[in-house]
């Protein structure tokens, strides 16, 4: 197949499009705007398949895309391109809207026009799989239920918001045109490549850099936490086998609180590491900070139905998934680093 990936220089696109360089014979044509984010060293064990190529293109340009598009003739559109740190989303909420909401209409336009040309066998093979997250059900709070694909919409920040937005988009676009569409909504991601900002690789480093290790409020916020490269085949598993009108959730089966995940970090890299200078262990360096605003208490997947409709289940336990999580942060400084230091923004660019 011919696959279009929208943010294919990001955490989660760049898993997906190693999958699918190494583990099938796809061709993959990566469509990013490489904001803070993006990232094409993520994508650089496989840059060089002559099943690869990459464009430089914001979702929200139509022209361009539609040009990408017509050029490249996909078979399916695999969209996960979007801004989708809620702390830059409450600061700034304007890239959010534009990006996740204006950008998935226009990719949805694109691609419905697209669709409704192709000749009628190639029509009936297309498919257009959206990538959301588990935050737009918004907060389970003590609740001891899951997230289950009909539990109602509720989402706490402008995030999760306009991502809820953008579901509801590509849902009333098979609804209205038929235009064939899977959806999948997905627990936190973890693994190599994460970008610096996030919890795990945050703690990570700053553990390494005998920096605090920040915990929001009392750190009982709970999270499922799913390995990314399992989240890449299960996405690969939705868009070939999954049923089209229908969303399937992902999960890691992997609950732990935000001061569990640190305690584990602290443990692991204290195993590997011994211990670090000027405190007895890791944990020492933990550190509570202000509660952001809104901030949901517990988010947690029911992932039956992908598993028992299409036959996915994590490889990772949390265990195994940190450990190799905290062993690439490890063994690649030069990636992080060049994050750290901003010099990436340049160098993915051709500028130095």
């Amino acid at each position: 197949m011919n696959i279009l990936v929208t943010g294919g220089a990001g955490f989660i696109g760049s898993a997906v499009i190693r999958h699918i360089i190494n583990h099938t014979q796809d061709r993959v044509l990566n469509l990013d705007k490489l904001t803070y984010a993006g990232n094409l060293a993520s994508v650089a064990g496989v840059s060089e398949s002559s099943r690869y190529q990459f464009v430089l293109a914001d979702i929200c340009d139509n022209e361009a895309v539609r040009k990408i598009v017509h050029d490249f003739q996909p078979d399916c559109i695999m969209h996960l391109a979007a801004e989708s740190h809620v702390d830059r989303s409450i600061d700034g909420p304007a890239e959010f809207i534009q990006t996740n909401i204006i950008g998935t209409y226009n990719l949805l336009e694109i691609a419905r026009h697209y669709w409704q040309q192709l000749e009628i066998e190639r029509k009936s093979q297309f498919r257009f799989h959206h990538i959301s997250t588990d935050e737009v059900f918004g907060d389970l709070e003590d609740s001891k239920g899951l997230f289950t694909e009909e539990t109602p919409y509720a989402p706490s920040s402008p995030y999760s918001a306009s991502k809820a937005s953008s579901d509801h988009l590509v849902q009333a676009w098979h609804r209205t045109y038929g235009l064939p569409i899977v959806i999948t909504n997905c627990s936190n991601n973890y693994g190599p490549y994460h970008f610096p900002e996030k919890l795990i690789p945050l703690v990570i480093i700053n553990a390494l850099n005998n920096k605090p290790l920040p915990i929001y409020g009392k750190g009982d916020q709970i999270r499922d936490w799913l390995y990314v490269e399992d989240h890449a085949k299960a996405l690969y598993t939705v868009l070939t086998s999954g049923k089209i009108g229908q969303t399937y959730n992902v999960g890691g089966h992997n609950e732990k609180t935000n001061l569990e995940v640190v305690g584990a970090i602290c443990d692991v890299l204290q195993e590997l590491l011994g211990k670090p200078s000027e405190h007895k262990h890791y944990r020492d360096l933990i550190t509570f900070v202000k509660d952001r605003p809104g901030h949901d208490l517990r988010y947690a997947i029911d992932a039956t139905k992908i598993a028992t409709e299409l036959g996915w289940l994590p490889v990772e336990t949390f265990e195994t998934g940190l450990r190799k999580t905290v062993e690439w942060y490890l063994d690649n400084k030069q990636w992080w680093q060049a994050v750290m230091d901003n010099t990436y923004t340049t160098d993915r660019l051709g500028l130095n």
